[in-house]
C-alpha cells in the first residue's frame, strides 16, 4: 500500500512539474523564475485579500466610534434629503 502511495504521490509531482515547465515556457521564463514570480503574485494577493477583510483594532473602534456617534446632520444634508424626497414623490 506504501507503495502505491508513493508513486501516486511521485506521479502528482511529475505532472505538476511537467505542467509549470510548460507554463514557464510559454511566458518566456526559466523554470525558477515563472516559480518564484508566481509565488510572489500569490504572496501579494492573499495579503492584499486579508487587508481588505480584516480590519485592525484601530479601524474597528473608529469604525464603532463613528457608529455609535454620528455627526450632527448639517442644513445643506436636511436640504439634500428634503429635495429627494420631493423628487422620489413627484414620480
Amino acid at each position: 500500500m506504501a507503495r502505491i502511495q508513493s508513486g501516486f504521490k511521485h506521479e502528482l509531482v511529475r505532472t505538476k512539474k511537467k505542467l509549470l515547465r510548460n507554463a514557464a515556457e510559454l511566458s518566456g521564463r526559466t523554470l525558477t523564475d515563472f516559480v518564484i514570480h508566481s509565488a510572489y503574485e500569490a504572496a501579494v494577493r492573499v495579503i492584499q485579500e486579508y487587508q481588505q477583510l480584516h480590519l485592525t483594532a484601530v479601524d474597528r473602534d473608529v469604525f464603532i466610534q463613528a457608529l455609535l456617534t454620528p455627526p450632527k446632520a448639517t442644513n445643506n444634508l436636511l436640504r439634500a434629503v428634503d429635495q429627494y424626497k420631493q423628487d422620489v414623490e413627484s414620480k
